[in-house]
C-alpha cells in the first residue's frame, strides 16, 4: 500500500503553513456568506423514505465511510449538491450529443 504524496502545490502550502507564513485567503465577508451556507445546508427539516437496490445502499455505506461521515448525511449531501447545482446529469449531457460516425 502507497503512502500519499503530497503535489507540489500542496508541499508549499504546507511549507508555508508550519513555518508559520501561511496566509488564507478568505476574506469577512466570504466566511460569513460560507458559514450562513452551511447553517442553511444542514438544516433538516423535513424526512424522505425512498426505497433504493442492497447493492446501491451498500455502496453509499462504503463510499461514506471513505469520507468518515455517515451514509444519510452523504445522501443528503448529494441530493444537496444536485438540485443546487453542484453536479451535472451526466447522462443527459451524453444523450443531448450527437453522434460521430
Amino acid at each position: 500500500m502507497s503512502k500519499y504524496k503530497p503535489d507540489h502545490e500542496e508541499q508549499a502550502l504546507l511549507k508555508a503553513f508550519d513555518s508559520g507564513e501561511f496566509e488564507p485567503g478568505l476574506t469577512e465577508e466570504r466566511s460569513a456568506l460560507l458559514a450562513k451556507s452551511a447553517e442553511e445546508s444542514f438544516k433538516k427539516d423535513k424526512r424522505i423514505n425512498i426505497r433504493i437496490s442492497s447493492r446501491d445502499l451498500e455502496a453509499l455505506q462504503r463510499r461514506a465511510l471513505e469520507e468518515g461521515l455517515p451514509y444519510q448525511s452523504l445522501v443528503s449531501s448529494v441530493l444537496h449538491k444536485y438540485v443546487s447545482g453542484g453536479f451535472k446529469d451526466v447522462s443527459a449531457n451524453k444523450a443531448q450529443r450527437p453522434i460521430n460516425r
